[in-house]
């Protein structure tokens, strides 16, 4: 685990060190530990993730960058147990990942949610596979309908719900069934620009109630400064961390005022800086 044990380094950009911390200095038992995973799909001939190398620490928000292509969703799957790796494994709280657990939680970019299914139904639908009582269910929905802020459209069919609100249900549900871990795939890549920011603002909210630890993929550099502890950036196919970094700013954020920190502007500076060439190796259009 080559990456999991790089000593700290300062890089001196613009007159504000950015760090890159490894995660084993003066941290926890790490939630979850990914060891050296590689996995190819087509019978090798496309390699995804090659020696892919990261500790995540309970209650941490890691947000995972990278150009198009470089196994970000990959990764989430693998953590998830929802494909095995070729290489290396997963551990979560010193287990091995070897299938779906009932202790991590997946968001999807595209939301999801069964279009024949109310909004209590979405959100009942983990707890009810995990067998709990009726009374138990309906008080759970009905729990975390309130704190996403959608009481009164327990009976609304996805359809007849903006994008916002659609995605306010998938992360309803995914809170609902009480995961250690969320795994959180682009979940606002598809919503409009002043939609994703009041999302944004939404998450920071209910991490700030349920501390979960989050893994969080974007394409934005400015998402992963607003919501994430540290910034995992990834090389381009076949993905491996290329640079672990501390955001560094306080909690409680607010994204409005995160843009407008100076220490905003130097992360998004330097890790486009460090992201340019890996885009540029994809072919990814910059």
């Amino acid at each position: 685990m080559g990456e999991l044990h790089r000593r700290m380094s300062q890089h001196n950009v613009g007159g504000d060190p950015v760090a890159t911390v490894p995660r084993s200095a003066g941290r926890k038992s790490p939630r979850i530990v990914v060891d050296r995973v590689g996995k190819s799909f087509r019978r090798g001939a496309v390699a995804a993730l090659q020696e892919c190398s990261l500790e995540i620490q309970p209650s941490e928000v890691l947000c995972v960058i990278g150009p198009s292509g470089c196994g970000k969703t990959t990764l989430l799957r693998i953590i998830d147990g929802l494909i095995r790796p070729d290489t290396g494994r997963v551990l979560a709280d010193g287990e091995e990942i070897t299938r779906p657990r009932r202790d991590l939680a997946m968001v999807f970019q595209h939301f999801g949610l069964f279009p024949w299914k109310t909004v209590s139904g979405n959100v009942a639908y983990g707890l009810r596979v995990q067998g709990r009582p009726d009374q138990e269910v309906r008080a759970t929905v009905r729990h975390y309908l309130e704190m996403v802020g959608l009481q009164g459209f327990e009976g609304h069919y996805p359809y007849q719900l903006s994008g916002g609100m659609q995605q306010r249900v998938g992360l309803a549900r995914a809170f609902a069934v009480d995961p250690s871990v969320l795994l959180m795939d682009e979940p606002f890549g598809s919503l409009d620009a002043q939609t994703r920011e009041v999302m944004q603002g939404e998450l920071l909210r209910l991490w700030r109630i349920q501390r979960k630890t989050l893994v969080f993929v974007t394409h934005s550099i400015d998402e992963a400064i607003i919501l994430g502890d540290r910034v995992a950036l990834m090389t381009h196919r076949p993905g491996r961390i290329k640079e672990l970094i501390d955001v560094g700013i306080p909690r409680p954020r607010d994204p409005e005022a995160v843009r407008g920190s100076p220490r905003y502007a130097t992360l998004r500076r330097y890790i486009w800086n460090e992201l340019k060439p890996e885009v540029a190796r994809s072919g990814e259009a910059p």
